[in-house]
């Protein structure tokens, strides 16, 4: 059984980068027709479209800030009028962040919930209308989450926060066939960790069983799988990507 994700209509939140890039781009080449969105403006999403139109018609990119319910329900019109309705919805939106507990401020605080939970809320709550029953909803999550990560508490309660909310949602919209999943990945990197400082690769490296980082088309092989036909009895589930660390 494959993936079956052709003529698909898929949104991607947050897909301008990295792994939503990745993950906007492997559903494009699986047949699918696909929207997403940006916060602000700048050349990554005019490469995207570049590499949308190679994929053939049918995509579309936003600039639209989900992590505002005026955002998140301008974006979800944008799918209606564009796709009519969802098969699958993929919350990527997020950032990253270090900081020590006495350092980190309440503003600092509210920014990662923001946009690692709170928009993964507005967004699924504003599909929800448009989310076809037999739907499938991926939470990108971290591994931080599982095992924490110094310095970075915020980040780490942010995305165990999204642990807890696919688990919830997924007995909430079970009974219309929707499945709700989480990929949880580790530290990614399209070059093999070159752009961190060398003790920092060299120690994440050691960690690794697999002797290698992920890459931000790993973790949209995890996505596919879990929006498509091979996963059709997998919902509530957490799948960890990350090299075994």
């Amino acid at each position: 059984m494959g993936y079956g994700l052709k003529d698909r209509r898929v949104l991607v939140t947050g897909g301008t980068r990295g792994i939503g890039r990745a993950t906007v781009l492997a559903f494009a080449e699986a047949g699918a027709r696909v929207v997403t969105c940006h916060r602000a403006p700048g050349p990554e999403a005019a490469r995207l479209a570049d590499d949308l139109e190679r994929c053939g018609d049918g995509h579309r990119i936003a600039q639209q800030d989900v992590t505002e319910p005026e955002g998140a329900e301008r974006l979800l019109e944008t799918c209606r009028q564009h796709l009519g309705g969802l098969d699958v919805l993929v919350n990527n939106v997020g950032v990253d962040d270090h900081a020590a507990l006495e350092d980190l401020g309440p503003e600092r605080w509210q920014r990662m919930m923001d946009h690692n939970i709170t928009s993964a809320y507005l967004v699924t709550r504003a599909a929800l209308p448009l989310l076809a029953d037999g739907a499938s909803v991926v939470n990108i999550g971290s591994a931080a989450a599982l095992r924490g990560r110094p310095g970075a508490a915020h980040y780490g309660a942010s995305k165990a926060a999204m642990i807890g909310f696919t688990r919830g949602l997924c007995k909430d919209l079970g009974p219309r066939g929707i499945r709700v999943n989480a990929v949880a990945p580790g530290v990614t990197s399209d070059d093999g960790g070159r752009e961190l400082p060398a003790p920092v690769r060299e120690r994440l490296l050691a960690a690794t069983p697999l002797g290698r980082l992920c890459t931000p088309g790993d973790v949209a092989d995890a996505v596919l799988f879990l929006a498509g036909d091979a996963s059709a009895c997998v919902s509530g589930s957490t799948l960890t990507v990350d090299g075994g660390m």
